[in-house]
Formats: structure tokens, sequence, C-alpha cells
């Protein structure tokens, strides 16, 4: 048994180190006034060595040096063999330096200040249930997210470790984290095993685990059961309102909840076909339950990408993503996703970056730690009206967030380009890049930025391997405007009919018609696509003011209004 020296409460978990009450480090119990108590504090010792913790032995009595007679006068005091008293004080104060040490790298107060919820491992032996192990991951990310003064790295850093072994302080080191936890889900029809393990980065000492057996039926409340079970050990120090908002459960649907999980897992692929599954997975949510305002939030989500990822015209799923966002809204105003649904409404279908920053900003603020909100305003905002510094801020911020994340990473390297340093753009591209080797979107970007530096076969390329790695038709306009420009013009012509006939079948951004019109010179036909996409909404319009490729028509009147039709800087 253990109890906490402060208020006295008695623990017979022995896996706990601190009180959940007041954060005082807990004595080995039970103890009294009169009687010694021991105190296990974390050692400084090497992996190699033995000892696991050091013990420190203290008493209330007062220990007194013995009277002896060694010659001298009777009763007074011998003098003591300094190894007698050095011995036991330098071995207390290395304890006592090893535990403040200790608490110094958790915290002032002894709590975990940092930690990474790595991907739960799906043990049931079928790939069905994948969505499972990764939804609850997601879910209790966004749980812990909640807590104030702690900061939970982002889904995209750790899921970049699905599947693979790692060392704990490699990877604490990796995302800067104090605390790591895991877990193992088992889905055996309808009973569900999940064990849960949370470990001290720098000792490798396991601070806490779990073993929960529930039935699947009950998956929405063993969801906040576990993510309140965590915080306790995390935070001993929580209000009411932390402690409601990190147990909230968004519905008591079972089914609704699974299907949410189901539209998050595809939505995380990010590709045309997964969006268009997420859509259908989150509709079919809100049809189990017409309250859950985070399946709508999802839905919003999913929407304002469509036109981005070429499945559907902005005028057919941004006024779709506005109502699910204001909906998710209307049924929980403490969300932070749906304003950053808003935010993509406003900024690149109504061309109202007022109102879009108005709504990305409301995203940070109710949840501070949402590097995707950090990303969206430097990336969509503050960027394409030229506000470069405050971009590279609000970008830094999210990669401080979501250190891994190839997106994060490629847009920070978007705004060296766009402000045309052309080196530092490469640099970044190529560091994001060692992360994530077939990311589509940098080979994209480092071809822009290639392309600019008169790197031309390198473009070429870069864009070609872009082509091969996504499913958007968007990548051949840039590679035809290349070959068009190197005086390869038959087969820039080529690609031309190539999109023309896709557009038949499929959505293509008149922007990459555009671009094939400037490589070709003719441009009347480019400003016909140019106006085309500011019509259509479509997000490349976004990017008029600073995209490097449309330099030779910056001077142009024609360019100007259009510019000022979209409400951006000359």
């Amino acid at each position: 048994m253990k109890r906490c020296p402060e208020c006295r409460r008695d623990y017979y978990d022995e896996t706990l180190l601190f009180c959940l009450d007041d954060g005082e480090r807990l004595l080995e119990g039970p103890a009294s006034v009169d009687e010694p108590v021991t105190a296990f504090l974390p050692s400084t010792s090497t992996a190699t060595d033995a000892p696991t913790r050091a013990q420190i032995h203290t008493t209330d009595h007062t220990a007194v040096s013995p009277t002896v007679n060694s010659g001298g006068a009777p009763g007074v005091k011998a003098p003591l063999d300094t190894r007698l008293v050095l011995v036991p004080v330098v071995a207390i104060l290395l304890a006592v330096a090893a535990f403040f040490g200790y608490r110094q790298f958790i915290s002032g107060d002894g709590q975990v200040e940092s930690i990474a919820v790595m991907p739960f491992v799906n043990d049931s032996g079928s790939a069905d249930v994948e969505y499972l192990s990764d939804g609850m991951t997601e879910t209790l990310i966004n749980s812990l997210s909640q807590i104030p003064n702690l900061s939970v790295k982002a889904r995209s850093s750790v899921f970049r470790y699905k599947g693979r072994e790692f060392d704990l302080k490699k990877l604490a080191a990796e995302l800067g984290v104090q605390a790591i936890l895991t877990g193992r889900v088992i889905q055996r029809g309808d009973q569900l095993t999940l064990n849960v393990e949370l470990v001290d980065a720098l000792t490798e000492n396991t601070l806490w685990g779990n073993k929960y057996e529930r039935k699947s039926s009950d998956l929405v409340s063993l969801q906040s059961e576990v993510a309140r079970d965590v915080s306790n050990r995390l935070k001993s120090k929580l209000s009411r309102a932390d402690v409601a908002n990190v147990g909230k459960s968004y519905t008591t649907n079972p089914e609704a909840y699974q299907l949410y999980l189901k539209g998050r897992f595809a939505w995380n692929k990010r590709t045309g076909t997964s969006l268009k599954q997420a859509a259908e997975f989150f509709k079919q949510a809100t049809e189990k339950d017409p309250n859950y305002a985070l399946a709508y939030s999802g839905l919003a989500e999913t929407y304002s990408l469509f036109s981005t990822f070429s499945v559907a015209r902005a005028k057919d799923s941004m006024p779709q993503a506005k109502a699910a966002a204001e909906r998710a809204l209307e049924l929980d105003s403490s969300l932070a996703e749906p304003h950053t649904a808003l935010e993509m409404y406003f900024t690149f279908y109504e061309y109202d970056r007022v109102a879009g920053e108005s709504e990305i900003r409301r995203a940070i603020e109710i949840n501070t730690n949402y590097a995707t909100a950090h990303q969206w305003l430097g990336s969509d905002l503050l960027t394409p009206t030229k506000r470069f510094d405050e971009s590279l801020a609000s970008l830094r911020r999210a990669e401080t967030l979501d250190p891994l994340s190839p997106i994060i990473g490629t847009n920070l390297g978007d705004v060296f380009l766009f402000s045309r340093r052309y080196d530092e753009a490469l640099d970044q591209y190529q560091r994001t890049l060692s992360l994530d080797p077939n990311f589509p979107l940098a080979y994209y970007s480092i071809a822009q930025a290639r392309w600019m530096k008169g790197m031309r076969s390198e473009a070429v390329a870069d864009i070609k391997r872009y082509i091969e790695l996504s499913d958007d038709p968007s990548g051949k306009g840039e590679l035809a405007f290349f070959l068009a420009k190197t005086d390869e013009r038959e087969e820039a012509l080529t690609i031309l009919a190539e999109l023309q006939g896709e557009a038949h079948d499929r959505y293509v951004q008149s922007y990459a018609f555009a671009l094939v019109y400037i490589g070709l010179g003719d441009r009347e036909k480019a400003y016909e696509f140019l106006n085309k996409e500011i019509d259509e909404h479509g997000m490349n319009a976004n990017y008029y003011s600073i995209n490097p490729e449309l330099d030779e028509l910056r001077p142009e009147p024609r360019f100007k209004a259009m510019l000022k039709r979209l409400n951006l800087p000359e």
C-alpha cells in the first residue's frame, strides 16, 4: 500500500507514483508520525544498472551522537568518524538530487507536460477493424488535447511510427515529449479488450498501466473512461470543467460512433476516393444520431477538401461544407474543427479573407494545440496576402505541435517559394521528403522551386513523380507548362488533349488548363481559364497574387483586375 504524505490518502495500486488529489509523491505506507516511511524515487542509473529505484529512509526521531569515554572527561562526546557521517549524507544528497532532477524533467510540480499517444496496435488478427485501433488513438489524442498546459503530439506525427518498432528514448527525443502512451486492441466478436501503458520516456519506467474488458456496445463509455484515467495520471489537479472536457462523449450511439471512426479512418488517407468514402460514413453517422456534432464536423471538413482533391467543384461542395459546419456548431459551440472548415469556405469560396481569418483564429482560441488551425492560418490566409513573416511564425507553431507532418513541412517550404527565397524552399522541401519520400505534394512544390532556379530537367522529373503518386490531374497541367516552355510543344499538346478528355469524366481544375496555355504562349486562352478558376471558386485562385508561374502576367491590367476580384494584393 502507498500513502500520500500531504492528504494521507491510501492507494493500493503499486504502479502509481503521485497522489491523484494533490500531486505529491506517494510514500510506502501505512505511515504514521512515529514510524519510518519509505519514499521511492526514480533512479538516475543507466539502463545497464541493476537498481531501478533509489530508496531514502527518514524518521521523525532526531539522531544523537553516542557519548563514549575515550580517555577524556566523562560524558564528553567523542568526535565522529567523518566517513560514518559523509557516506549516508552523500547517499541522501545523491538520491534527493535524482528525485528533484526527475521532477524537473516531468515539470516543476511533478506532472507530465508533454505526451505522445502512439498508434494503438490492432491485435485482433483482422485488418477490417484497423479503423477501431486508429480511431481510438485519435479520439484519445483529441481528448487529452483538452487538458490545459499539456502538449499532445498531433496524429500525423505519431502515426508515422505505426507498425514500426521504436526505441522509447529516441522516439521521445524526435517528438520532444516526456511520456509515451501505448495500447493494444483486441476485438473478438462482441468482446473488446484494451491494454494501455504509460511510460516515462527518460527512465523507461512504467508510470501506469491498465487492462479494460468491455462489450463492443460499451465502446463510447470506454473511450471516456480511458481518457479520464490517463488524464488523472498526467495531471493531478484538473478542474471539473477540464475533467468534463476530457471525458466528453459526443454520442451515446455505439453504431454512430463506429461509423464516425470509419469516416476518420478514410479521411486521414487524403485521396479523392477515400474522401468520398469518408463523407458517406459521416453522413451515415448523422443518420444514426442526428445530434452528433462531431460527425457533422467531420462532414464539413471532408466537403471543404473536395475541390482541392478534384472530387467535385467547389460550388457543388463548399455550400455543403458550410451547412455541416454550422450544424456542428449549433449542436456544440465548443468544437474548433467546424471553424477551420468555415475558414476554407469564406477564404476559398467567398473570397472573404476577413471572415476567414476570424474563423481560423476562433479555432485557435478554442484549441491552441490544434496544429491544422495554425497551419491553415499560415498557408490559406497569411501567405496569399504576402504576410510572409506572420505566415512563417504560424507555420513554425504548427510544426512544433506536429513536427513530423509532411503537409506542414511542405507549406513551410511554400512560404519561401512564394516569397522568392528558392534556396530556402529547396532545403525545406528536401527535409520534408527525407521524412516521407512518397509525399506527393512535396514533389509538386519542389518541382516549382527547381523550375524557378533553372533546374529544368529536375523539375520535370519531380512533377512526373507527383503524377505517379497522386490521382490529381492538375499535375499534368504543370508538366505541360514545363514542356511547352522547353520547346516540347507537341508533348505539351498531347497532355492538353488528355486533360480535355479527363474533364468529361471528372473534375479537372481550370487552373491546370491555364498553365498549359501560359506555357504555349496563348494568353487569351490562359486568361479564359484563369477567370474560370475564379468563377468556379477553385482553390488555386487563392494563390494568384504570389504564384511565380504567373509573374509574366502581373504587369497587365486584366491580371490586376482578377486580383481585385479575389481581394488579394497586387
